[in-house]
């Protein structure tokens, strides 16, 4: 049995409980992030951040999301996986409506326009990022059957 094969979706209840932590913690690690410049709660689950501004897709508000990043060159890379849960995050939904985005990394603010990484792209994006975060796998295995974990590309503007 593979390491895979070893993770079953989340319950509801579970589920519930993560949203509530991803919208809370994020809140929490975006005002300090901001506040300092990158410089104090740069790093979640080990692995650096950047924090992401999107534009709500129903509210027209600004909308920020603290999240794992890969440099790809100019490129900055992300992955929609929420914890693995069942739905698809706020944040991606916020892009396929306007995938014009702002993305902090440190002190600095870049503009980008998002895509989804194509087939191509993911088969070599996908060794990276597990490289990146070994939590990919797991998430990955969660929602398995049920949805697709998207791989999103930034574009500097």
């Amino acid at each position: 049995m593979t390491r895979q094969e070893n993770f079953k979706p989340y319950t509801q209840g579970q589920e519930r409980f993560g949203q509530w932590f991803i919208k809370n913690v994020g809140r929490w690690q975006t005002r300090v992030y901001e506040a300092t410049g990158g410089r104090v709660w740069n790093r979640f689950l080990g692995v650096q951040c950047a924090i992401l501004t999107t534009t709500g897709r129903k509210s027209g508000q600004p909308r920020k999301t603290p999240l794992l990043y890969l440099r790809q060159g100019d490129q900055v890379v992300m992955v929609a996986s929420k914890g693995g849960m069942t739905t698809l995050p706020a944040w991606y939904g916020n892009l396929r409506a306007n995938p014009h985005v702002e993305i902090q990394i440190g002190s600095e603010k870049k503009a980008y326009v998002a895509r989804d990484a194509d087939q191509d792209e993911e088969r070599l994006l996908w060794p990276q990022l597990d490289a990146l975060y070994d939590g990919y796998a797991e998430y990955r295995a969660r929602v398995d059957g049920k949805r697709r974990v998207p791989v999103v590309i930034f574009e500097p503007v």
